[in-house]
């Protein structure tokens, strides 16, 4: 056998199968299947790590997924580890590496336990009482020390060499839970024929099973019986059983995320394989079968080592197969404590007494722990316990008073009782209800498509849990649309244990009236006497007293202290306990790590580069990139020694002489299509959509509620019921967002469809005096006369034998036409057309000359030109405002005082009196540059370049009342001189704009 507390006979593990670990650089052996707590326990070790606070000595509460105090450092090397990993959850592999945490030099000297002596010092809201004064020493020295102090464990300074795994997966019917009740409703929704996905957290199911030794279904222990049903489970074809899966996030629409534990509990694990695998499913409908988790009792000095759940020595001995002491007290308010005691004496164990604080026990309880000789105290309490690193023995007597006696023990269990695990249905943002008959929270009405069976709903019984949940099962595959093939048939189930009893708050000898520490939540170190001085500082609501004390805020979210926490409360505050209400229950339900949520988004995937079809042949010409958002896009292409400004008046002059080719790919692009559809872009845009006739484009303005420019873009109408939407580069995320959020919340009666093809099409942009002479022997079926295709027109025919949508537009002031590919023949088509262009002097030009050329024709750019505070009227887009529509997005906010002032900033030309200077974009603009400093401000320069065909420089700005002021010299003054400026209009090239008809 493995560990001394081994006891031969019991346990679910084949001991021939060993493995080694270390604990602190201590070598300890295990048994294949053991976690690292069990291993710990089978090797005589409780004292596991030192709280957060008060650095008191802490082992094992538990032995499941609500740990609080066995946090540890576990790893297989320097690169591979994790803090503050629950050692009642990570499995043991042989060479696993465990280290304790929070503690120096040693686990058992720590010279972190001073802090318990200054615990007077320390208590609840300290921190907003103290580092207040004097106010330097807060950078210096306070907040320093606190950083150094936060925290458990320390995090890895290696780079995590393994890989993450990120799995879409759709279902009929997800079931949360591998117990007795998930089981069933798992098996009774597969029999329908509905697609199931099982996920548990555990390395194996069966749930309570784990401990429990005393039930019976159709004739088999319920642990034989589990594994028959995952067996049979695991079979078909129609269900995926996840172990080692946990469900930690319940989001809208039944999306639920999981985690799963691929190769952590492996020695050698296939290099192939992800370390772990995340799980987005989204399920038609959701079986919650979560359980429920037992409570700790709260009495003075309750965190030793040695003491912990009365279900987790159970589950130690009965699957792990491991004493968790050899004098083992007991302490409850629940009867499935004293079937610990039973457990634990018939294996072998010393069970000193059995300590319950009800006066009346099942007098069945009673009559057998008599017969199997163990001392029972009703009615009593265990008002404290003594030891250093370890439990040696627990004080009993009555809390009024009397006789009271020391019994030595080197292991304390206890349980008041059982909460239901409510957390997930909390998070599908379900509202919990009290149920006054057994005094705890249940789930109420279910708001997504969900149901929860089993403990977590409150049945308690267990032939009832199987025979609803199977019913629950069956009914969520009907719901979910399957035609119903058979019903499985629920088993018969006698349950040996008793579920009944329990006590909430403080226990005797910790109540209002003392100073013990009897510790509510272990891992944030809060007391009962926290609580209480919470409430009386004028925490009135659980919300304010959560945050006070910190209690129910670590990262096992309060599983086991939760309910304590508002006993003591409502108790303090005279109110019954659910008036006091309930801490919100936030996803994840137990950590996540890092790797898991960043999964591949790391490295060169963190910011993943985009590239256009054309990117290859921009880089094989020169091309200098810039980055836009997410895309690579070609900023100017250099020639024979050329700077960027030599690079880009040469292109500038080119276009406007000869032609340019440009790679517009990365304008968003969202196809619009419905019989509804013009009826939804002029809910949409400004402009009014229902005169524009198919074959033709409009520029459109859209604004947020407020009135605020929003996006703009080319929009072009294929057919009565379809548009070709375009946007900015940077917006066509959030337009399409803004889109689909207005059409599913205000407009959802419309029948339009959205599709973003953003990446479907490549754009070239073909703009200059001989632009049709470029791209028309290429084009076939479209007739690019001024006639039959005048400036903003669009048609669909073909390009080099490959479809196109063509439009007739121009960014650039000149004849042009975009040409929009699918994106496969775009660099094909580019090349086409470079074949032409090139032998004609046309030249290909990046997006600093697209700049320039937009802003030589007054052009604006969304998020240049416009901050989010501006207007159509400002931008002097007045003109794309439908004047008779009668709504659309912003058409309020548009109308109110503020925004139709006088005052306001307005979009204007600004010329420098000296033609060489080049104004710095941002620079602020003034009416008068002798007055004193701080300046009047009234405006600042939003765009400026040097412009080659202009011959000087150019510049645009927001200036308040700026078209009033045309003709006017106003100022720009910068820190080596004050420059004088002239407002103008904003268009400084071909002002008639005559060019664009070619």
């Amino acid at each position: 056998m493995s560990g001394a507390n081994r006891i031969s006979g019991k346990g679910r593990l084949t001991p021939a199968k060993s493995l080694r670990f270390t604990f602190d650089g201590k070598a300890f052996s295990a048994v294949e299947g053991d976690t690292l707590a069990s291993a710990l326990i089978a090797n005589g070790v409780h004292l596991t790590g030192r709280s957060f606070k008060y650095h008191r000595p802490r082992g094992m509460l538990s032995a499941g997924s609500e740990e609080p105090n066995a946090l540890m450092d576990v790893g297989r090397d320097a690169a591979r580890r994790t803090p503050n990993v629950r050692a009642t959850v990570q499995e043991v592999f042989d060479g696993l590496q465990a280290k304790s945490q929070n503690r120096w030099p040693s686990l058992a000297f720590d010279v972190g336990g001073i802090n318990g002596l200054a615990s007077p010092f320390f208590a609840a809201g300290f921190y907003y009482k103290t580092f207040m004064w004097p106010k330097m020493a807060w950078k210096k020295i306070y907040e320093p020390i606190i950083r150094a102090a936060a925290g458990l464990g320390v995090a890895p300074s290696e780079p995590d060499p393994d890989h993450y795994a990120n799995h879409y997966v759709h279902c009929d019917v997800l079931v949360i839970g591998g117990g007795a009740a998930g089981l069933s409703a798992a098996l009774a929704a597969a029999h329908a024929g509905a697609e199931v996905i099982l996920c548990d957290e555990q390395a194996e199911t069966g749930g309570a099973f784990h401990h429990e030794i005393d039930a019976e279904i159709d004739g088999q222990s319920g642990w034989d019986w589990a594994r028959a049903v995952t067996a049979e489970l695991t079979g078909m074809d129609n269900v995926r059983v996840l172990t080692r899966t946990t469900a930690f996030g319940y989001q809208a629409q039944n999306h639920v995320g999981l985690v799963e534990r691929v190769t952590e509990h492996l020695a050698n694990p296939d290099p192939a394989l992800p370390r772990e695998r995340l799980w987005q499913v989204r399920a038609k409908q959701v079986v919650i079968a979560t359980g429920a988790i037992e409570r700790h009792m709260v009495f003075a000095n309750n965190d030793r080592p040695g003491i912990l759940l009365a279900s987790a020595a159970r589950t130690y001995l009965n699957h792990f197969g491991a004493a968790v002491g050899a004098k083992v007290g007991v302490y409850t308010a629940c009867d499935s404590a004293w079937h610990a005691a039973f457990d634990l004496k018939q294996a072998g164990v010393s069970v000193p007494a059995i300590v319950d604080v009800r006066p009346d026990p099942d007098p069945a309880l009673l009559a057998r722990a008599k017969a199997l000789g163990i001392e029972v105290f009703t009615g009593q309490a265990v008002l404290d316990t003594s030891g250093g690193l370890r439990v040696k023995s627990m004080k009993v007597g009555k809390a009024s008073g009397g006789a009271r006696r020391d019994i030595a023990i080197d292991a304390l269990i206890m349980s008041a009782g059982w909460t239901p695990s409510v957390h997930m249905y909390s998070q599908s943002r379900g509202k919990v209800v009290w149920d006054e008959a057994t005094e705890r929270f249940l789930p109420g009405v279910d708001v997504q498509d969900c149901t929860s069976v089993g403990a977590c709903k409150g049945v308690d019984e267990l032939g009832e849990a199987i025979a609803s949940a199977a019913e629950a099962g069956h009914r969520a595959a009907k719901a979910a649309g399957i035609g119903a093939k058979r019903a499985w048939k629920a088993p018969k189930a006698v349950a040996g244990t008793s579920w009944v009893g329990s006590m909430m708050g403080s226990a005797g000898g910790a109540g209002p009236d003392t100073t013990v520490k009897a510790f509510v939540d272990f891992q944030n170190d809060v007391t009962a006497k926290d609580i209480r001085l919470a409430v009386r500082e004028g925490m009135h609501s659980i919300e304010h007293v959560k945050r006070f004390t910190t209690t129910g805020m670590a990262t096992d979210q309060g599983k086991t202290s939760n309910i304590h926490g508002l006993a003591i409360a409502a108790e303090m505050l005279d109110k019954p306990l659910p008036k006091v209400g309930l801490t919100t229950f936030r996803s994840p339900y137990t950590p996540v790590t890092f790797g898991t949520i960043v999964n591949h988004s790391r490295g060169s995937l963190f910011d993943p580069a985009r590239h256009t079809p054309m990117h290859k042949w921009e880089v094989e010409h020169g091309a200098v990139f810039e980055d836009v958002g997410q895309w690579k896009r070609a900023w100017y292409y250099p020639r024979g020694g050329e700077d960027m400004h030599q690079a880009v008046n040469r292109e500038c002059r080119t276009v406007r002489e000869v032609a340019g080719m440009f790679d517009a790919t990365t304008l968003g692009k969202i196809e619009v299509v419905g019989p509804d559809a013009a009826q939804f872009l002029n809910l949409m845009y400004t402009n009014g959509w229902d005169k524009l006739q198919p074959g033709r484009c409009k520029y459109g303005i859209m604004l947020r509620e407020d009135g605020f420019i929003y996006d703009d873009g080319v929009v072009g109408r294929l057919a009565e019921d379809r548009f070709h939407v375009t946007t900015t580069t940077g917006g066509a995320p959030r337009v399409m967002h803004h889109m689909e959020d207005y059409l599913q919340t205000e407009f959802p009666d419309l029948k339009v469809w959205l599709t973003s093809t953003s990446e479907q099409w490549a754009v070239i942009a073909v703009q200059g005096p001989k632009a049709r002479e470029i791209v028309a022997p290429l084009v076939e079926g479209i007739d690019l006369s001024n006639e039959a295709m005048p400036h903003m027109s669009v048609r669909e025919g073909k390009i080099c034998g490959v479809p196109t949508r063509l439009f007739r537009m121009s960014f650039t002031g000149e004849a042009g036409y975009e040409v929009n590919v699918p994106a496969d023949y775009g660099e094909a088509v580019w090349k086409a057309l470079w074949a032409r262009a090139e032998p004609l002097g046309a030249c290909a030009y990046g997006t600093e000359t697209m700049h320039v050329l937009r802003a030589e024709k007054g052009y604006i750019i969304v998020g240049q030109d416009t901050d989010g505070t501006v207007t159509p009227d400002d931008a002097g887009l007045n003109w794309a405002v439908a004047k008779k529509k009668p709504d659309f997005v912003g058409i309020r906010g548009m109308k109110r005082p503020d925004l139709v002032s006088a005052g306001r900033k307005q979009l204007v030309g600004v010329m420098p009196k000296d033609p060489d200077i080049v104004l710095e974009e941002g620079a602020q603009i003034v009416a008068d540059p002798n007055q004193t400093v701080p300046m009047t401000m009234i405006g600042h320069v939003t765009s400026s370049y040097w412009s080659e065909n202009c011959g000087r420089s150019i510049a645009m700005g927001l200036v308040a009342d700026g078209r009033a002021l045309k003709g006017q010299t106003l100022y720009v003054p910068m820190p080596e001189r004050t420059i004088e400026v002239e407002i103008t209009d904003t268009v400084f090239f071909d002002k008639e704009g005559v060019r664009l008809n070619g």
